[in-house]
């Protein structure tokens, strides 16, 4: 019986792929992404971290704002601690709400990625031509302050894109997607426009859904940091992979959770194979991919 399914991407199985390695020989390229994000005082979309169905009240939109006040700080401490490139899926509303940071991530030479204008606000519930304005909206906003758009989109709301964002963002000049957690490689999607890369981006890596979702310790979301790191050194002999790790500053920028990403990180780094290891940003692996001859990556470029 036919079951609806996604007209993006073909089946390709990771067996049956052409094998190709990252800059200098490398197998494995690791990203750690934070998500700058601003929020609506008592309405749009947020999540909580006493119930996962809780309005939006005073206490989880102070719970949120503490990442911008204090926990992105951290983050950022954290990286320069260990000489970690970032990667910042950042609302466009940072600019007017928080300017600081942009320019602490704009110093630092970090990637910023665009992620709508709020994360009260999900492309899914939009018209086709409001999301489009959002779109260019934010576009504008991030080309008016760094002189360029992003080439990377993260769609806000917990990665809640409609069915035609991928095609509107490819449109709009967006070179790849954070929106599709399909594969540890990256991934030709169609689009009405032509081709656009996926760069995978997790959704099992990631605070929100261990902390808040699952309501795991951050001594949880450390182990699975290091068990990924080391099965993926093992697979990457055979295929070179992404490894991408996904944090909030409201999660994981809290003292009592940082300690533990440290110790995850640290292990990362020193690891023995850590020579196997491009450190880097997801702009980069999309920047390496697009340079691919076609027929290297699932899809076709073409």
């Amino acid at each position: 019986m036919p079951i609806p399914r996604s007209s993006r991407y073909d089946h390709l199985s990771i067996r049956q792929r052409a094998d190709f390695s990252w800059p200098e020989g490398k197998r494995l390229a690791f990203c750690v992404t934070t998500n700058v994000e601003v929020f609506a005082f008592m309405t749009g979309y947020g999540a909580d971290p006493g119930r996962a169905d809780a309005p939006q009240t005073q206490r989880n939109y102070g719970w949120r704002d503490y990442g911008l006040r204090i926990g992105i700080w951290r983050l950022l401490a954290l990286a320069d601690e260990l000489g970690l490139p970032l990667a910042h899926n950042m609302n466009s509303l940072v600019y007017a709400y928080a300017p600081d940071i942009a320019e602490a991530i704009r110093a630092r030479g970090d990637e910023m990625i665009g992620h709508g204008r709020t994360n009260a606000e999900a492309g899914r519930a939009l018209w086709e031509a409001d999301e489009a304005r959002m779109i260019a909206d934010v576009t504008a906003t991030f080309i008016e302050h760094e002189g360029r758009a992003p080439a990377g989109w993260m769609s806000p709301g917990g990665g809640q894109p409609s069915v035609l964002t991928t095609d509107l963002l490819k449109e709009a000049g967006y070179r790849y997607v954070l929106d599709w957690p399909i594969d540890d490689q990256p991934v030709w999607l169609r689009t009405r426009a032509g081709p656009i890369l996926s760069v995978p981006y997790p959704i099992e890596l990631n605070d929100i859904g261990v902390a808040i979702n699952r309501r795991e310790s951050a001594e949880v979301f450390a182990d699975m940091i290091v068990d990924q790191f080391d099965e993926m050194i093992r697979q990457c002999a055979a295929n070179a992979l992404v490894m991408h790790v996904s944090v909030h500053p409201f999660i994981m920028g809290q003292p009592f959770r940082l300690n533990r990403l440290r110790r995850a990180l640290m292990h990362c780094l020193q690891h023995a194979r850590a020579v196997d290891v491009w450190w880097t940003r997801p702009g980069a692996v999309a920047d390496y991919c697009y340079a691919l001859l076609p027929g290297l990556l699932p899809g076709s470029a073409r």
